[in-house]
């Protein structure tokens, strides 16, 4: 078990935690929770909150990829490559897109010379006060939602039935049932990693985003993710979302999906 505490942040590999936990960064609240798939172990997803002053934070969450070596670890590198950088960025810059770029690059860098072919996906979220940027790598995926309901913000999988659903060429529903939505087209750890960076885009003040791994995503239709994003407490929403997609791996439901896998999500 591996769970470190970045100074006033958290950094979670290797680990599942009991329940939801939070903490409070950038003028907001942050709820998290991470869980191995049930009956194997370790887990390979990892996350990380990330807090920088007073008004600024990054939060991620990564996926090692199942079915190559040394998963957990390659989750776990890319967040601490990333965290490496943001303490040795300028505190004064008024963008950390250049340190997050570095930290993701320089994990690529060093999964790629390690040889072992362990590589991850990641969701990150760069906040600086009420401006949220996004940045991502595979399946792991990012939704901003408003109170109301109103989907502000969805980052496409990089993977084929992710690009599919986003051309219009297969419904979500079906995405969800399909027999390749386990394929994913880049990862951190490739020679051809991208990074996709979003534009920024301004929170409202009871905005909600949420970050997970295809865990989540796999195991919930879109509907109910906002559904249970978009209203009460942060940690009852988390701690929902964590025993449906459960649930549902355990124990599979007629017309919904169901994908055994590892769980993180902030």
């Amino acid at each position: 078990m591996n769970d470190t505490s970045a100074p006033l942040g958290r950094l979670v590999a290797a680990a599942s935690l009991e329940d939801v936990e939070a903490l409070d960064v950038s003028g907001g609240r942050v709820a998290f929770t991470t869980v191995a798939c049930p009956g194997r172990e370790p887990n390979e997803d990892a996350l990380g909150i990330f807090p920088i002053g007073e008004a600024r934070a990054v939060v991620a969450v990564a996926d090692g990829v199942g079915g190559q070596p040394a998963g957990e670890s390659a989750s776990r590198q890319v967040l601490e490559c990333v965290w490496d950088a943001l303490l040795a960025a300028d505190p004064e810059a008024p963008s950390l897109r250049g340190p997050i770029l570095d930290g993701i690059e320089a994990a690529n860098q060093a999964l790629l010379e390690a040889g072992a072919g362990a590589a991850t996906t990641l969701a990150l979220a760069e906040l600086n006060g009420s401006e949220l940027r996004t940045y991502h790598v595979g399946d792991a995926a990012l939704l901003c939602v408003g109170q109301r309901g109103r989907i502000k913000l969805q980052t496409v999988s990089h993977s084929p039935v992710g690009y599919a659903v986003e051309s219009g060429m297969l419904d979500p529903r079906e995405a969800l049932e399909h027999e390749e939505r386990h394929l994913i087209s880049n990862a951190v750890g490739s020679a051809d990693m991208r990074i996709e960076v979003g534009t920024t885009l301004r929170m409202a003040p009871r905005d909600t985003l949420l970050l997970a791994t295809d865990g989540v995503f796999d195991n919930a239709h879109r509907s109910e993710l906002v559904r249970h994003v978009r209203t009460g407490p942060l940690e009852q929403a988390a701690s929902q979302l964590r025993s449906l997609c459960r649930r549902r791996m355990v124990a599979p439901e007629a017309e919904h999906p169901c994908k055994p896998d590892d769980l993180s999500l902030i």
